[in-house]
């Protein structure tokens, strides 16, 4: 029977919701999915597909219609009612419900547009027009391949996303693609590195002031956030954002307004937010460095980017490109050797596409002919293989397959185990074995 609930397991780490079975809205609602409903909330991204007229209580009880399962939601925590204009009301919680940050009385309606962000308890709800789930990822083993494909589902839509990889994996340019593909690509493009400015600069910079708000301000000032309306903010490094603007933030993200330093009214701002970061953030939130709540905002999607060690097809064609491109600044065209290129696809490469792109260049400035051999890259000698490494080598591509199994299934334990062709005893000592975490469900 077909769902009218899915969860889209392949954007989200954390638990996964029950499903509903079609027959359960069915009797209170008809008419096509005309919109979705986002749900973040601590351990868990979901979308859910909603019918486009009728009532949908929303709550942690089994009689809900969508049910989200997390313990700041009541029972019957709230309902909407859906049509050519949409509708919510709170249904006496004991944790309250907000609309833009706007607390209602229970049992009075409100209107709700899509894309406004509605908080119920501690967990986030974001409506969205004809942005039902698409059908799972198909599980092909390439994590760049299935990060490319959610680029291109996540491009046009107006959800925060979070870039998440390696330092010099290439986040900035997953960034202005995300940007370049989205409904504002004519408007600009903010990018600013958290981690360089001081607090009180990064204050300024980012929100403005008025003309005579302190001692040396004898002119207003907007901030980047007001010159980047319409826009998009990339925020790199968000990681590195001090405490005392991180609440700051989190109000623009919570009112879509900013306040210069001396204002008495602030400005109503349109961006979208992408953030990309090489640190553990839900580990910093664990040890107080960073706002759970603003890493919720900012978390809308998390794209991952996998390191360049594993993205060895890439490597060749992305070192071409450097060349020709050092080819063109020195006017001397070069050629990579193919024992060259092998030894690059043998590197571990830990600084990435920069450093990559920094061999390159340095050996087009070094080699003495038309052809870059493997002594003008100057990279350090291949480890050889330890003698007796072949166990180890047999175990980490077991590793691999089921963490390759248990993504392509959702977590689920048991379709993992019969993907992989052993029981689900085998599965969950193999998880002990190798250090793998076991899903919840």
């Amino acid at each position: 029977m077909p769902r009218v609930v899915q969860a889209l397991s392949e954007l989200s780490n954390g638990r996964v919701s029950e499903e509903i079975d079609a027959v359960t809205l069915a009797r209170k609602v008809r008419g096509g999915e005309g919109y979705s409903l986002r749900v973040v909330g601590q351990g868990l991204v979901e979308l859910f597909a909603l019918p486009r007229t009728g009532d949908i209580v929303i709550g942690r009880g089994v009689e809900a219609d969508v049910r989200i399962d997390d313990a700041s939601i009541s029972r019957k925590h709230a309902q909407l009612s859906l049509g050519p204009r949409v509708r919510l009301k709170d249904l006496g919680s004991a944790n309250g419900t907000r609309v833009a940050d706007r607390a209602l009385d229970a049992g009075a309606w409100t209107d709700v547009s899509p894309g406004e962000v509605i908080d119920l308890g501690s967990v986030m709800l974001i409506l969205m027009r004809g942005e039902a789930p698409a059908p799972p990822l198909p599980a092909t083993g390439d994590a760049m391949a299935r990060a490319e494909r959610l680029l291109e589902r996540l491009a046009p839509g107006d959800i925060s996303v979070l870039i998440q990889g390696e330092t010099g994996v290439g986040k900035e340019v997953f960034a202005e693609r995300l940007h370049a593909r989205s409904r504002r690509a004519q408007k600009p493009l903010l990018r600013l590195n958290c981690g360089g400015f001081t607090e009180t600069l990064l204050d300024s910079e980012l929100f403005g002031h008025e003309k005579g708000s302190f001692t040396g301000a004898d002119k207003a000032k907007p901030g980047l956030l007001e010159l980047a309306d319409g826009g998009t903010v990339f925020l790199d490094e968000i990681g590195e954002l001090p405490l005392g603007l991180q609440a700051r933030l989190l109000r623009v993200l919570q009112d879509r307004k900013v306040q210069r330093v001396g204002a008495l009214e602030p400005r109503a701002i349109d961006v979208r937010f992408v953030s990309a970061t090489h640190r553990d953030l839900a580990a910093d939130v664990a040890s107080g460095r960073f706002r759970q709540d603003l890493f919720y905002r900012l978390n809308g999607v998390t794209l991952a980017i996998p390191p360049l060690r594993e993205r060895v097809a890439e490597i060749a064609p992305l070192a071409r490109k450097f060349l020709a491109d050092a080819s063109r600044a020195t006017g001397h065209a070069l050629s990579l050797g193919d024992a060259a290129i092998a030894r690059l696809e043998r590197h571990s490469w830990p600084g990435n596409i920069r450093e990559l792109k920094n061999v390159i260049e340095r050996a087009a400035l070094i080699a003495g002919g038309d052809t870059i051999e493997v002594e003008h890259l100057a990279l350090a000698p291949a480890a050889a293989p330890a003698a007796g490494s072949l166990h180890g080598e047999v175990d980490a591509l077991e590793k691999q397959r089921i963490l390759e199994a248990l993504e392509a299934c959702g977590g689920n334990q048991t379709r993992a185990a019969q993907q992989l062709g052993i029981s689900r005893g085998t599965l969950l000592a193999r998880l002990k074995q190798y250090g793998i975490r076991r899903p919840r469900g």
